[in-house]
């Protein structure tokens, strides 16, 4: 449903005329700012580099950082969802699952433990929200990741629901190696690359970095407050 405006007009001449300055209706030229360092940090560090950034940071975020080869994978992430104490697992739909070989761990392994996996499935409505509740473990992927934070960058659609990355107690989030950048920067460039190239671009895109945490009451770090308690990272090398 599309919506009406009304009264806009009315409305914005009230802030401008509270603010002492006239109403500005052209476009904004970009600023030239003589000094630009955001573009500078990290300029030309190698991915190996990247990683190890990424690794010491994880020890500040409280997240597990783990690299494998695809041949690996599989068994690295039924080892931690062991860790995590096994099911119930939410994960996306997504191809990519079944080109690295670890669908096969909730189409046949963990079925036949007996252990519950839910794949998205956006035709299901609310059930999607409902599964992921109930879910001890969430398997998601970066389509970006920040070195300098340790922040990975899920991007949302009709079957990589949002919620499959902070409705479960625990959180696995797989990182191809060709998906590090330095930092936000980076990652916002990449972003707009992606419109420009495609006309498209995710209306739900989540920076996440580790796991829940919150310093806000008396400066006391919690971790878990709002979202999973624990995270792992896995770095899978696909360059």
């Amino acid at each position: 449903m599309i919506g009406t405006i009304y009264n806009r007009d009315k409305f914005l001449n009230k802030i401008v005329s509270r603010l002492n300055r006239p109403r500005v209706s052209a476009l904004m030229e970009r600023p030239k700012w003589k000094y630009q360092p955001q573009y500078e940090i990290y300029k030309d560090v190698a991915q190996d580099e990247l990683l190890e950034i990424l690794k010491e940071h994880c020890k500040k975020i409280h997240t597990k950082i783990f690299t494998v080869d695809l041949a690996e994978l599989p068994a690295v992430v039924y080892d931690v969802v062991a860790e995590y104490g096994g099911g119930p697992v939410v994960t996306w739909k997504d191809e990519q699952f079944s080109k690295w070989g670890i669908d096969s761990l909730w189409k046949e392994k963990w079925p036949s433990e007996h252990v519950d996996v839910f794949e998205w499935d956006y035709t299901l409505g609310e059930e999607n929200v409902h599964q992921a509740e109930r879910a001890n473990v969430g398997i998601t992927i970066s389509e970006i990741t920040l070195a300098e934070s340790g922040t990975v960058v899920l991007f949302s659609d009709k079957d990589r629901g949002r919620t499959v990355s902070f409705l479960p107690a625990t959180s696995i989030m797989l990182i191809p190696k060709s998906s590090l950048v330095p930092r936000m920067t980076q990652a916002a460039l990449k972003m707009r690359q992606m419109y420009q190239n495609t006309g498209h671009i995710p209306s739900c895109i989540n920076f996440i970095t580790g796991p829940s945490n919150s310093a806000d009451i008396e400066l006391n770090l919690v971790v878990g407050v709002h979202g999973p308690i624990k995270a792992t990272y896995i770095v899978i090398n696909d360059i």
